[in-house]
């Protein structure tokens, strides 16, 4: 096993060294990412007069690497040292980026796609090497405050992120925009600098052939049951999403009778609802096991979206959004933790890039049927499937209940 390095056993985990350097570049991380996406999507559509395959050109560059790269970039990620991985990712993003701003001002606007390519590919290798450093870095007992804290950063920009990226597109135009974005990374890579020097890592990793790595990675998430079952828990949820994500704007115009600029009033109620969940997680994770967070979340959301499907009132229809932004964070922290605790440190990648597809790609598969499935069946019926797929998702986990108290043991002899 690798070399555990020292950490800040402290009770304040904002004094920790590396969960500092960690969220402020999340911070500048987010700025770049919501820039860029709502710069470039602004951008399509303006020079192509919303043409939709143009512009669904632009999930693809954000999906497609997940599924591609994902297992890749984790397999690299537990070869290669966190800090360097990271740091190296955020300035070759940046590189890209700025290199796409010098291809606009010579005139050639259709590069601007390869700006969210290539920095979505470059996140399937920094992204889990962030998980590392949380499994290595943070004492057992910080370790899902410190997930609360880093998912409530993405929760604030959900909400923040789309009116940021509009107003700089809106005030700057495109090339500054992406000007702006590769700065945004840059400024990531340099506070990453301020975490603590990597470590060799273990010798064996130079010597196993990259597929060997990857085949012991898929061995050793079918040998744990519990990240077995949390890959099924992934699967029923991405179908769910999938579901309903394409169809929300009907529920606006044909469910509640109004006009389709009202979808952004249920984003936002789900915006602040994750905002809300996040911080309510933070307050009581050194209280709640990850297994039973993850549980009370997948039940929330079925009833929100089961409310969703069944409601004809505004104000109802929000309230069920805000509750699913308020359950959704207890999902993505309770994974996560569970991730983290349940991994030894050597596994982190490529257990997250082996899970992380599973949860896209069934989302993708939902979304590209959902309208099909729409034109069969009601809004109610596809809303309430949806609900139900979510408690096919709490079904897998439910055994994993019996495992807290090996969970905890576990933890404390990796902490050793």
């Amino acid at each position: 096993m690798e070399e555990k390095l020292p950490v800040n056993h402290s009770t304040n985990l904002f004094g920790n060294r590396v969960f500092q350097a960690i969220i402020i570049s999340g911070l500048f991380l987010q700025i770049g990412i919501w820039v860029r996406n709502f710069a470039v999507l602004l951008f399509i559509m303006e020079k192509t007069n919303g043409d939709p395959f143009a512009v669904s050109l632009i999930s693809v560059a954000e999906f497609a690497p997940i599924f591609i790269f994902s297992f890749i970039g984790g397999t690299f990620a537990d070869r290669w040292r966190p800090k360097r991985t990271m740091v190296w990712c955020d300035i070759l993003s940046a590189i890209s980026v700025f290199a796409v701003l010098v291809t606009l001002i010579l005139g050639s606007w259709h590069i601007v796609f390869f700006a969210t390519l290539i920095s979505a590919i470059l996140s399937q290798f920094s992204q889990p090497s962030g998980m590392k450093l949380f499994k290595m870095h943070l004492p057992e007992e910080q370790m899902q405050v410190g997930m609360s804290v880093y998912q409530t950063v993405f929760a604030i920009f959900m909400v923040l992120g789309p009116i940021l990226g509009t107003f700089a597109f809106q005030a700057f135009g495109i090339s500054l925009s992406i000007a702006i974005t590769g700065t945004a990374f840059l400024l990531s890579a340099a506070a990453l600098t301020f975490l603590p020097s990597d470590r060799k890592m273990e010798e064996e990793n130079g010597t196993t052939s990259l597929l060997s790595e990857m085949k012991s990675g898929i061995k050793y998430v079918l040998g744990k049951k519990e990240l077995s079952l949390l890959g099924l828990c992934f699967l029923a949820a991405g179908l769910g999403i999938g579901f309903i994500q394409p169809l929300s704007i009907f529920l606006v115009t044909e469910q509640l009778g109004l006009a389709k600029e009202n979808l952004q009033w249920l984003l936002t109620a789900n915006g602040i609802g994750m905002i809300l969940g996040g911080a309510v997680v933070m307050i009581f994770a050194k209280t709640v096991a990850p297994q039973r967070l993850l549980a009370f979340g997948m039940v929330g959301n079925a009833i929100g979206f089961a409310i969703m499907g069944l409601s004809v009132n505004l104000w109802l229809t929000l309230g069920a959004q805000f509750l699913n932004g308020l359950m959704l964070p207890c999902i993505q922290i309770g994974i996560n933790t569970m991730i983290l605790q349940r991994t030894e440190a050597a596994f982190i990648g490529r257990v997250n890039g082996i899970l992380s597809p599973l949860f896209t790609g069934a989302m993708v598969l939902t979304m590209s049927v959902a309208g099909i499935l729409k034109e069969q069946f009601s809004l109610v019926a596809i809303f309430e499937a949806a609900a139900v797929l979510f408690i096919i998702g709490l079904l897998f986990i439910l055994p994993l209940y019996n495992l807290k108290e090996e969970t905890k043991q576990e933890g404390i002899e990796l902490g050793e």
